[in-house]
């Protein structure tokens, strides 16, 4: 059958797209097939398949990309195209900054809005970090603890300010230097209960703790921060000076 004599039905179309948006189907890439492909498969017409389309985009199932093709879930946000050059544009000291003027207020609402749930699986994490052996484990369950604790402060624009913040400090060298600077200053089993004191202040619904513990472990990282990268410093001017003199 000629594509162009294809039954036109929406409906039918619609539900079908909805069945193999539920299946397991999906190309890794969650890329669909080009609505002639589509067309052919589910047996409407391209129009129809257009149409179908227009409502799951409506509906946040799919979004379209001119030039690329139509992929399942929401459209991706435009920070996560710009990480690259915020990471190039700032250093650790100036996300350290924006760090302790969010997360202290982050905490300080988590205590008041987390659900039990939310406060268990913050436990579970805290667990996690002190119970991992390698730099990658405790990077993932370290940044897992600390959006946990940003979702549960129930504000949608805090939390994407959090995840912008968060792919900055996601780059594998910012990274490094962190996992140096915990390994150099020994402050490992200090940040695992700074952790556990946080968790309980808001598991204890106190603001103001919640706040103030979370403003001590930021500051602490920072010093290790600051002390690494001084280090650095002098270790790269003492072959100049050798050679000077």
């Amino acid at each position: 059958m000629a594509i162009d004599s294809l039954p036109e039905n929406s409906v039918h179309a619609l539900e079908r797209l909805r069945g193999l948006l539920n299946s397991a189907d999906l190309p890794a890439d969650g890329k669909l097939p080009t609505e002639r492909a589509l067309s052919e498969t589910l047996g409407v017409s391209r129009r129809a398949i257009r149409r179908a389309l227009e409502v799951l985009e409506a509906e946040g199932r799919v979004w379209r990309r001119q030039g690329s093709g139509t992929y399942v879930g929401q459209r991706p946000d435009d920070w996560s195209q710009h990480v690259s050059t915020l990471v190039a544009g700032t250093d650790l000291m100036e996300v350290m900054e924006v760090r302790l003027r969010i997360e202290p207020q982050l905490a300080q609402l988590a205590a008041m809005r987390a659900k039990p749930d939310d406060i268990d699986r913050m436990y579970e994490l805290a667990k996690k970090i002190a119970a991992s052996d390698d730099a990658d484990s405790r990077e993932l369950w370290d940044g897992a603890l600390h959006r946990l604790i940003a979702q549960s402060a129930g504000n949608q624009f805090f939390l994407t300010i959090f995840d912008v913040i968060n792919h900055v400090r996601q780059d594998e060298a910012w990274q490094t230097i962190r996992e140096l600077a915990r390994s150099i200053n020994k402050t490992r089993p200090v940040s695992y209960a700074q952790h556990r004191t946080i968790i309980d202040a808001i598991a204890a619904r106190n603001p103001m703790k919640a706040a103030e513990a979370m403003r001590e472990h930021l500051l602490m990282l920072q010093e290790s921060l600051i002390r690494i990268t001084s280090l650095d410093a002098r270790q790269a001017e003492e072959p100049l000076t050798e050679e000077v003199g």
